[in-house]
């Protein structure tokens, strides 16, 4: 939770970064500031955006241990409650609307229409949490309810809130020691369990159902550049993959000309970077915050993720000593803990 809220921040930089569309210009305002090990992501000028603060409210939420419809009114309570604490977030269009569709605590009050522009990434940025409160196999059926119904409450479209199954799912892959090699395929298999999952709320589901190829396509093609098709790696990657390198191809992935913007490319652009970082947290940021484009969401995934594979070891300790709202992510991480760990 702390690296999650990290990678955010740092990929965030205050506004700055988010909206630079070259990663050779932050990588050289990076060597300006001294490097990783010289930044102290505090405030004023390393907030969190709009992505921490919408996933601490999805683990919130988690942590009073509601299931079900309780739950998901839950949810619908604090994002709705969490768009008062957006000033100099910059919080999505998407996300916007969706909450102001939400009415919690009336029937079918968490659900809102069907949205086919809701393509974003503002569900994938606040769904890792998901994976961390129900990280075993036998609870993959209840990963994608949560993870499904929590995105369609901002991003009622396939490509938004398969985002969502996909930052939970990784994160509880991680949990398990899954190889990382294996995720992609894991992500294909669970798309049917969602999509029986779609048709069983009986919700739009002809309109779900035309607008479902598009993530699944989109991460076929992406295993398959990179040989993971099968599950067996090593990934294979560019001969030269440096920042300028990078950003040409997260564009290839993307849609509106802004890479890890939407719900595909935002989880994908973290795991091409958990791929190749291995255990190098300095790696992993170059990569998943310090591209151009939607750094921040890219950020927090790939933050969370190699913060459950491989803890605080190498991470400065100036990039989540001081966070913004770090009581909040540690008290929350205990008690998600408890409940999916009982006893231990």
């Amino acid at each position: 939770m702390l690296l999650s809220a990290a990678g955010d921040a740092l990929g965030y930089r205050n506004q700055l970064w988010e909206y630079c569309k070259s990663g050779a210009q932050i990588h050289s305002q990076l060597k300006d500031l001294g490097g990783l090990v010289k930044i102290t992501a505090s405030l004023p000028d390393w907030p969190v955006s709009d992505d921490t603060v919408l996933h601490l409210a999805t683990a919130e939420s988690l942590a009073t241990g509601k299931l079900g419809e309780d739950l998901y009114h839950e949810l619908a309570t604090r994002y709705v409650s969490a768009m008062s604490d957006m000033e100099g977030r910059k919080p999505g269009p998407t996300s916007i609307l969706g909450t102001s569709q939400l009415r919690p605590g009336e029937p079918g009050g968490f659900r809102i229409p069907f949205n086919p522009s809701a393509t974003g990434c503002g569900a994938a940025m606040r769904s890792m949490c998901i994976g961390l409160r129900f990280p075993r196999p036998s609870e993959l059926s209840l990963l994608v309810a949560v993870s499904v119904e929590s995105g369609k409450m901002t991003h009622n479209h396939p490509t938004g809130y398969l985002g969502s199954l996909a930052s939970a799912l990784f994160l509880a892959l991680a949990v398990q020691r899954v190889p990382l090699e294996l995720w992609g395929v894991r992500l294909l298999e669970a798309l049917p369990v969602a999509l029986e999952y779609i048709r069983s709320t009986g919700s739009d589901v002809e309109r779900h159902v035309e607008a479902w190829d598009y993530f699944r396509e989109s991460w076929e093609r992406y295993l398959s550049e990179r040989g993971l098709s099968q599950g067996t790696g090593p990934a294979v990657f560019p001969p030269l993959y440096g920042p300028e390198e990078r950003d040409k191809e997260y564009a290839r992935w993307c849609l509106e000309d802004w890479a890890g913007r939407s719900g595909h490319d935002a989880p994908m652009i973290a795991y091409d970077a958990l791929l190749g970082a291995g255990n190098s947290w300095e790696e992993l940021c170059s990569r998943s915050m310090f591209h151009g484009g939607d750094s921040d969401s890219t950020g927090v995934i790939a933050g969370c993720c190699w913060g459950a594979l491989y803890g605080l070891s190498g991470v400065p300790k100036g990039n989540y000593s001081e966070l913004e709202y770090r009581d909040r992510l540690e008290s929350t991480a205990r008690s998600l803990h408890k409940l999916a760990w009982p006893g231990h």
